[in-house]
């Protein structure tokens, strides 16, 4: 018996050390204001399950405004948690979370992208003295950062015959803040 709890434990801690391939998110995704929201406040994993960080993002928002669900999904809760209203929706193995939204859909109803999910409430104090939408996604336990849900724009760049134009564009690019 000690025998297979500890080989339950090893393979647990393995299967949760080594990071796992996502399927790709179902698409498409976008912002859940709009416009597209200034990011007030990054996210910043923890380090640990029950650890210290930031398991989503803040987007500037003012009190009344339409929040929206970013992918097709179900909502898996809509209410109010301390006074906070909260919804969630579940996009197949990704959960995402809205809050604090005064909830205009109920549970278990599927919503295409896009579809009105409730309204910013009127709650200062997460974000200090600015109003914020707080949106996050999970996997599993695991939480990942929305913004990686949204698709950069396309860019296109210039066609030059010098490989070491396009290395210059690659390390401006890379943050260098120069070009060779």
């Amino acid at each position: 018996m000690a025998l297979i709890a500890l080989v339950l434990t090893w393979a647990f801690s393995l299967a949760s050390a080594v990071p796992s391939a996502l399927p790709g998110p179902p698409g498409p995704w976008r912002w859940p204001l709009s416009p597209d929201p200034q990011v007030l406040r990054g996210f910043s994993p923890p380090l640990s399950p029950w650890g210290p960080g930031h398991r989503g993002v803040d987007l500037v928002a003012t009190p009344g405004q339409a929040v929206y669900a970013a992918a097709a999904g179900q909502v898996s809760f809509a209410g109010y948690v301390a006074g906070h209203g909260v919804v969630v929706l579940t996009h197949g193995v990704l959960r995402t979370t809205y809050l604090p939204v005064i909830p205009s859909v109920r549970t278990g109803r599927h919503l295409p992208v896009s579809a009105r999910l409730g309204t910013v409430q009127d709650l200062p104090g997460h974000c200090g003295p600015l109003h914020c939408l707080h949106w996050g996604l999970r996997h599993d336990l695991r939480y990942l950062d929305p913004l990686s849900l949204l698709r950069p724009g396309v860019r296109l760049l210039p066609y030059w015959s010098s490989q070491r134009r396009l290395q210059g564009v690659a390390l401006h690019r890379a943050g260098s803040g120069r070009l060779r």
